[in-house]
């Protein structure tokens, strides 16, 4: 019998690197969780063969419901649309703890039959710089992780913690966007932060995040009791990353370093999320994928997995 497989944010961008890695698997059933199964993206996922199934993550009664009888399922919040909607910081966080603890609770629920749960979550910066940075899109999703190491010990022992790092398409956030600049002939990226900034990717999320999931899933032993997988493929400094970005574009690109200040008024609220988290990883650099508490971290070659796509390649078909 089929094992059910539960994705919740099927037709994201986490969600069908996700759905890729079952849904040609005749031993799985891809359960594909999404608010509006009639929209295109539902239909799409239903004519490759997943089971399409409304619920939403502020609803828990709803999640129990479409959880029922997972053997697997993967978990995740997006901050930045209460973030949008609410224009809050910290609105942002507490609708997205709140649904990270109705998903950890409906999954608990599920116990009889769940054998994994994955929940992708990011590292705790405020923990790793002694409370210098609070990154509110990573703190909500750490008081989520701190809620299921201490109040839910059984989910815990079935439950991979997974750091999805960089996006490729994050040059869509306009305090990313290069811009074109046309007496210049150039394009030009703002920062608050320094050229050499590391910054550690998984370029295209969609096709490079399934191979961490099969890993995941077919290697329990390593994965489980409340493992952190870092999904990542490559680490460039900002610049060089924006570099290859222009090569891949067959265009010219020049990074503009201002001060936190300027940048923070040109992006009111937005350049202060993420620009908290370029100075974190501009002070912390390789420390900033760490975890303090002395939990295991496994990369991607620990696990085997191989084949993954550069991100010079998925900025060839990317457009702004």
């Amino acid at each position: 019998m089929a094992k059910i497989v539960t994705i919740v944010g099927a037709t994201g961008v986490q969600g069908k690197g996700v759905v890729a890695a079952f849904i040609n698997n005749p031993a799985y059933h891809v359960r594909a969780i999404t608010r509006n199964p009639s929209s295109a993206s539902g239909k799409a996922l239903a004519e490759q063969g997943a089971e399409v199934v409304s619920a939403d993550v502020n609803d828990i009664e709803s999640l129990k419901k479409a959880f029922a009888g997972s053997s697997i399922i993967y978990a995740v919040t997006n901050f930045f649309e209460p973030f949008a909607t609410f224009q809050s910081q910290e609105k942002g966080m507490e609708v997205e703890i709140q649904q990270g603890i109705n998903l950890a609770q409906a999954a608990a629920a599920t116990l009889s039959t769940l054998e994994h749960y994955i929940w992708s979550t990011l590292p705790n910066a405020k923990a790793i710089t002694n409370g210098k940075y609070l990154v509110p899109h990573f703190e909500g999703k750490n008081r989520i992780d701190a809620y299921i190491r201490e109040q839910q010990p059984a989910l815990l022992a079935r439950t991979t913690f997974l750091w999805v790092t960089w996006y490729h398409s994050n040059l869509q956030f306009p305090m990313f966007t290069p811009y074109w600049i046309p007496t210049a002939q150039k394009y030009i990226q703002v920062g608050n932060y320094a050229p050499d900034t590391p910054i550690t990717t998984l370029g295209n999320v969609s096709v490079n995040l399934t191979p961490f999931i099969k890993a995941i899933v077919e290697q329990p032993e390593k994965t489980a009791n409340g493992v952190i997988v870092k999904a990542s493929s490559e680490t460039y400094g900002a610049e060089a990353l924006l570099q290859l970005w222009a090569k891949a574009k067959g265009t010219s690109v020049q990074y503009v370093r201002t001060d936190g200040k300027t940048f923070r008024e040109i992006w009111p609220l937005w350049a202060d999320e993420m620009g908290v988290m370029m100075e974190f990883w501009d002070e912390y650099r390789e420390k900033s994928w760490t975890e303090p508490s002395g939990v295991k971290v496994l990369s991607g070659a620990e696990l085997g997995v191989s084949g993954l796509e550069p991100v010079e390649v998925a900025f060839k078909s990317f457009e702004l």
